[in-house]
């Protein structure tokens, strides 16, 4: 609890990955991927509840040795891969209010993919959401490797054509770097929303959403080239 709201941190891990087999219970570093984010959010002075949304028998397993709840199993049609999150995060919230009448009023998105996220972050984000109540949301987002003023889309010509400019500024893509203007990407190691963004508004994330810009942030684990990587990193 912060500031008297409520704080309810969902994990949402579905058992299939094309990818990366069993990807949320592999091993990484000798323990489960998954197992870093429930530590975490465990550790967290603000969160009051972790529950696990997934359609896996094994995944809640490794859950219950953390202490993390599965309050009940994700259906077939939201844990197919291709729902967005809005989706089982809405039925999520409907049926805790509906089977238990528990209404938290902040709700935290731990992405299990992302294991080298801290306690000092997902605590940070909720402080500024808490510090915000007319905001609908806050995300984690840091400097992109390369600014989106240097890349391009494919015109119907066929040809290059830049997928940002600045007006009034010819071939602006051609600036150095430090000319160009300050972008952000999302990285999922944290996600901070108001319950009634995604109740009220049906939305995720909202209109008016406050950044937590990180210094550093790696992206989340998705390929067998990203495991190795993370795996590169943890060993030093």
């Amino acid at each position: 609890m912060i500031n008297s709201f409520t704080v309810l941190a969902i994990v949402p891990a579905r058992g299939g990955s094309s990818r990366i087999p069993d990807k949320n219970i592999k091993e990484l570093g000798g323990k489960p991927l998954i197992a870093y984010t429930f530590e975490e959010s465990k550790k967290s002075k603000y969160i009051d509840r972790t529950i696990l949304i997934s359609d896996s028998e094994k995944i809640a397993a490794i859950a219950k040795q953390y202490g993390v709840e599965w309050p009940f199993r994700e259906s077939e049609k939201l844990a197919d891969g291709t729902s967005p999150d809005f989706d089982f995060f809405l039925y999520t919230l409907e049926w805790l209010k509906k089977n238990e009448n528990y209404t938290p009023d902040i709700v935290v998105q731990l992405r299990p993919t992302s294991p080298l996220r801290t306690v000092t972050e997902i605590d940070e984000a909720i402080e500024l959401l808490a510090a915000h109540p007319e905001v609908d949301s806050v995300r984690t987002v840091a400097e992109p490797e390369q600014s989106p003023y240097k890349m391009y889309k494919i015109g119907e010509s066929g040809f290059l054509e830049p997928l940002l400019t600045i007006p009034g500024v010819p071939e602006s893509f051609n600036l150095p770097g430090q000319k160009l203007p300050k972008a952000y990407k999302h990285v999922g190691y944290v996600d901070v929303m108001w319950r009634r963004t995604i109740v009220e508004k049906k939305k995720m994330t909202g209109d008016k959403i406050l950044p937590l810009v990180l210094p550093h942030a790696e992206s989340g684990i998705n390929t067998p080239e990203d495991w190795e990587y993370y795996e590169f990193l943890l060993r030093k």
